[in-house]
């Protein structure tokens, strides 16, 4: 029997040992938890109520787990969990959201290949949305709502959070509007039938009661396609986030999971978008005009990022450059100019109004760190009715020195773009597996869609994500009889690779197999299952690679198909079948054959292309293995806190995607860096989940502490990472 550990902390961004309800914790001796039991769970839930009147069951799994979700004072939850049918039992933990005007229509428009935009529009197809609830009043969005649930509040009306009842939520209906507006604005699928289960509360916290009894009345409910813009940052297969999302998979659903927004570095996906089943999603940019300040004496040209919520940059001439502070005072000569402002201690929408009140035509704010940032603006009360946008810290001490001392003027020019990376998306490959992530892209940045009240920009793979949800539901409305895999399998077979500024390639850990294109999927006669070839990590001086590739004809011909040669490459030898026919409506497997010599390559990600053809179609798969050694995070994921219903236990997890020879973590004073002492030493560690039970006496003073984690690996190289840590006592 799998277990429940590995549901525990689903589809977090942010994670920690966080009780359900922390207020009533501090106030009396309650504690939630939740425990796996052999048999069936109702029965438990109903010996419970019988005799442990002061526990409420919380909720009930019977999908994805056996388990119950219990609450109530700390001693009757421990008398229950020793009961003779309990298996394991795991304290609750909390969890946080990730953080449609072109894209749409730019998605279902023709490809080169057809001729006619999508047709499909969702009609018949179930699609959840497992976030922080929808606004199912709002105009766009009621005819196409069908139900839900709402998993925080318990009942069936899962709405967004509404001012009174704590911090704001927005994300939930965002994302359905992308898939599913029917009204003013038009998602993806406009007549599918939308399901809101509301799994996280204000300010987009939840814990994983709300989480699972999400995922399991989802799948309960029969949808066709569930949309997670939810993750977080450890990149491993096997954590325990990737659990819940690969079963509900195998009960019939397509799992959409955004990949995350931890980019351009590599190595930053995050679980669960690190599932093989489910389908990954980066973000690209859908057509866009972006504006630069120009300089045409020093040929300078400066990017804007037009803060979210800013009216649009749309300065059509040169203007003088004025500083403006930090916004701390009144600003002077402003009228009519640019008012160069710094990042710090003012709110930015603070910054705008004292720059508008000024008289500005424009505000820019530079960074007060190195790299460039994003911001939003958030004054409902009065519109900021200039536009306002980011710099780096380089390009506003630029400006400073060659713009506002020298008192020059400056112009403002466009560039249209679409079929772009975005930089903020979580880049591949995933550890321990090393599979390629994403797997595709989709429009995610400058996205507007529906939110409470109106309408609003945001971007993100959050973004992203709900764009090929929509997609999977068109194909699966014009395929109802295809399975998740072959939903999936289409999609990701006709992909579009897509391309820099330069004209390169983005590589494979950036984009996957490219951006999605609905009407190819839905009219594709080859489907590829396993289109991203991931060859593993290479440790000897000669390799033998073999992949087994999986081609599905679902046209009603025959169907002949050849690979191209790849450009010679040293070190790299590639074996391919001769032309190869599939026959109508059967699969089959196609073996490759990889010869490598490690010591002719570079340590680190090998990647690149192979391209299949058939008739006039050609396929691009990229292919990924690591050789010898990469640079990808040694530790991640570390967490320690209080075993719940434990007086004197406390439980430790990390992340080790390469093992280690040893792992210590040292705590040290947070303010002065002096050593306090040694809180965890552990020897010969395998690859993956590391996770273990400490005592009270054992683990020392609780405070605040700054962790200096030290990992020794096999090879004798050292790493470290630091977190800060708190420490409870009872």
């Amino acid at each position: 029997m799998w277990k429940f550990a590995k549901l525990t902390v689903a589809l977090t961004l942010l994670m920690g040992f966080v009780p359900i309800n922390a207020k009533s914790q501090v106030e009396s001796d309650q504690t939630s938890v939740i425990v796996e039991v052999s048999g069936n769970p109702y029965q438990h839930k109903a010996y419970i109520e019988d005799h442990h009147p002061f526990v409420e069951v919380v909720e009930v799994y019977d999908t994805l787990l056996n388990a119950i979700a219990l609450k109530g004072d700390k001693r009757d939850i421990e008398e229950i969990t020793l009961m003779e049918d309990i298996e394991n039992s795991y304290p609750v933990r909390t969890y946080k959201t990730m953080n449609v005007n072109t894209s749409i229509p730019f998605l279902k428009a023709p490809s080169s290949s057809l001729d006619e935009p999508v047709k499909y529009d969702g009609e018949g197809v179930k699609v959840g949305v497992i976030d922080t609830g929808v606004d199912y009043t709002h105009p766009d969005l009621a005819s196409s709502y069908e139900g839900g649930y709402d998993l925080v509040d318990l009942d069936e009306e899962p709405m967004e959070t509404l001012p009174e009842q704590g911090k704001p939520t927005l994300h939930g209906t965002h994302v359905s509007g992308i898939i599913a507006a029917n009204g003013k604005m038009k998602g993806i699928a406009p007549n599918a039938e939308l399901y809101g289960y509301r799994a996280l509360g204000p300010g987009g916290m939840g814990t994983s009661v709300q989480v699972i009894a999400a995922l399991e009345k989802a799948v309960d409910d029969g949808m066709d396609v569930i949309n997670m813009s939810l993750g977080n940052t450890v990149n491993g297969p096997d954590w325990p986030t990737t659990i819940a999302v690969n079963k509900a998979i195998e009960k019939g659903v397509t799992m959409v999971i955004a990949n995350g927004n931890a980019g351009p570095n590599n190595w930053t996906v995050g679980s669960p978008a690190t599932s093989d089943k489910a389908i990954s999603v980066g973000a690209s940019t859908p057509p866009l005009k972006s504006p630069y300040l120009f300089d045409s004496f020093t040929d300078k040209k400066i990017p804007l990022t037009t803060l979210m919520g800013s009216v649009a940059w749309n300065l059509q001439k040169k203007y003088q450059i004025v500083y403006g502070g930090i916004g701390k005072e009144d600003i002077e000569h402003a009228r009519g100019k640019i008012v160069l402002m710094e990042r710090g201690e003012i709110p930015f929408e603070e910054k705008a109004r004292k720059a508008e009140e000024a008289g500005a035509k424009a505000v820019l704010i530079f960074n007060n760190e190195k790299g460039p940032f994003q911001g939003g603006l958030n004054d409902k009360e009065k519109e900021i009715k200039i536009p306002v946008a980011s710099l780096s810290k380089r390009d506003g001490e630029w400006l400073m020195k060659n713009m506002v001392e020298e008192n020059q003027w400056i112009d403002t020019i466009y560039e249209t773009s679409q079929d772009r990376m975005a930089s903020f998306s979580s880049r591949g490959p995933v550890t321990v597996s090393w599979d390629i992530k994403p797997e595709i892209v989709a429009p995610g940045a400058a996205i507007n869609s529906t939110v409470p009240g109106g309408y609003q920009e945001l971007q993100g793979t959050s973004m992203a994500a709900p764009h090929v949800a929509g997609g999977a539901a068109l194909v699966k409305q014009a395929h109802p009889k295809w399975s998740p895999e072959q939903i999936k399998g289409a999609l990701l077979t006709t992909a579009l690779p897509i391309e820099d500024k330069t004209g390169g390639r983005y590589d494979p850990i950036d984009q996957g197999m490219g951006r999605m294109r609905i009407d190819e999927a839905i009219e594709t006669k080859t489907i590829i299952h396993n289109p991203l070839l991931s060859l593993g990590k290479l440790e000897e001086m000669k390799e033998d690679v073999s992949y087994k590739l999986e081609i599905e004809n679902v046209s009603n011909k025959d169907q002949t198909y050849h690979f191209n040669l790849p450009d010679q490459k040293q070190g790299l030898r590639w074996h391919f079948p001769m032309s190869f026919t599939i026959k109508a409506g059967q699969t089959k497997t196609v073996p490759i054959q990889l010869d490598v010599t490690t010591t002719q390559l570079q340590e680190g990600i090998q990647q690149g292309w192979l391209t299949l053809k058939t008739d006039n179609q050609s396929f691009e798969l990229p292919y990924l293995f690591v050789n010898k050694n990469a640079n990808f995070p040694k530790i991640m994921g570390f967490e320690f806190g209080m075993e719940a219903f434990s007086d004197g236990k406390y439980e430790y997890r990390l992340y080790l995607p390469a093992g280690a020879e040893g792992v210590t973590v040292d705590l040290y004073n947070p303010n002065t860096l002096q050593f306090n002492r040694t809180l965890i030493h552990l020897e010969e560690l395998g690859e993956g989940l590391t996770e273990g039970v400490m005592d009270e006496r054992n683990v020392g003073n609780g405070g605040s502490y700054l962790a200096n984690i030290t990992v020794t690996m096999k090879d004798g190289m050292t790493y470290y990472k630091q977190v800060p840590l708190e420490i409870q006592n009872n």
